[in-house]
């Protein structure tokens, strides 16, 4: 079977499964889903759902962000990991979009990627989640699933990402990607058991 093939199953398996796929992170627009996205770095979804609704009840504007101490934004970010440097980013990111974006997320790559606790993976989900531009946001799941499905020897993300958005038309990229991630969690987590996991079973049964 060819890679191209495996990836037509994939594709169709996922859609199967996951025919409707919600934006896992709460947020109610392009800002609070960057600062949802960029807080989920080494914390997991839930755990930043949980704690956004009080941050956002308090700063869900870049404005009313930038007016916090970073020790207030400390504290309503207590109970996920790095919060030290997460405060710091989120104040720095607010201040920069307030000065040099008169509060407005900016659409491009380039912009999203110069602000402060955003990377690539960040960037690709505010342009494909909170903007509908095609992008196939890569993480450390994604990485894990197509290497298991042998559709990329990428040794990083971004090797990844490259084969990801080779082998699929960019028409299904914004919703591949989170039904892959839907997939992981649900029948091949990286930790425990791969039992449920029918589609590497499917793809390289003899």
């Amino acid at each position: 079977m060819t890679k191209k093939q495996r990836a037509k199953i994939v594709q169709e398996e996922l859609e199967k499964l996951y025919p409707e796929v919600p934006i896992p992170l709460e947020h109610k627009d392009a800002y609070t889903l960057m600062v949802a996205v960029a807080l989920s770095a080494q914390t997991t979804d839930k755990k930043v759902n949980q704690i956004t609704p009080g941050l956002f009840a308090v700063a869900d504007t870049p404005e009313k962000m930038a007016k916090l101490s970073v020790e207030e934004i400390k504290e309503l970010l207590n109970g996920i990991g790095l919060t030290n440097t997460k405060a710091k980013n989120l104040k720095k990111m607010a201040e920069v979009l307030v000065e040099k974006y008169n509060s407005v997320v900016p659409q491009t790559y380039e912009e999203l990627e110069s602000l402060a606790g955003v990377g690539h993976k960040t960037a690709s989900v505010v342009m494909s989640q909170g903007f509908g531009f095609p992008a196939f946001p890569v993480d450390t799941h994604i990485h894990r699933l197509m290497k298991q499905w042998k559709l990329t020897e990428g040794k990083n993300v971004v090797e990844t990402e490259r084969d990801a958005k080779n082998l699929w038309d960019e028409s299904v990229w914004n919703k591949l990607h989170l039904q892959i991630i839907f997939y992981g969690r649900e029948y091949s987590p990286a930790r425990g058991s791969q039992e449920k996991d029918f589609l590497t079973k499917m793809l390289f049964e003899k």
